[in-house]
């Protein structure tokens, strides 16, 4: 049974609780989110699988839950390891923010702590995600205006509150 820390807007640990009851009764939550940029500022983005959230679209290529107690930057290297493969990394931190929706296997109520990762490295990909794909800006930019859907609603979220400037006019 995976545990998480049900956190406050501050991110004030409240108590601890099963994941999925955190996503039965929406309550708020830790979740490291990752964008990999490489030398030549192309970001690496996975298609999810179809038992994921946001089947079939582009996505992060790092996400998930800060387990109870963990610390974010382990987190970050846990999951990192997990759904990318990457091992050695140079990282940065690039904000944090609340991110809620419904879903239909539950209420997402994540505090999104969102960082950086500068790597070259090619992905190992696990179940989570079906292929990768690297996009240069320019890329990115054309298809969130003509194919939204390309791209799932958590990194549109990500895109708007932190890479504004970047992809948006």
């Amino acid at each position: 049974m995976e545990m998480v820390d049900v956190v406050d807007e501050n991110l004030k640990v409240l108590n601890s609780v099963e994941k999925q009851k955190a996503h039965d009764q929406g309550l708020l939550h830790a979740t490291v989110i990752a964008e990999i940029i490489n030398s030549k500022g192309e970001w690496l983005l996975v298609k999810q699988a179809g038992h994921k959230q946001d089947p079939g679209q582009f996505v992060s290529p790092v996400g998930g839950h800060v387990g109870s107690g963990e610390k974010y930057e382990v987190a970050l290297k846990r999951e990192a390891m997990e759904e990318v493969g990457l091992k050695n990394f140079i990282f940065k931190s690039v904000g944090k923010k609340i991110y809620k929706r419904q879903w239909p296997k539950g209420i997402e109520n994540h505090y999104f702590i969102v960082y950086e990762i500068n790597s070259d490295e090619e992905p190992t990909l696990n179940d989570e995600s079906v292929e990768f794909k690297r996009f240069k800006v320019s890329e990115i930019k054309n298809l969130l205006k003509s194919n939204p859907d390309y791209f799932g609603l958590a990194f549109h979220f990500v895109v708007k509150s932190f890479y504004s400037s970047l992809f948006l006019d």
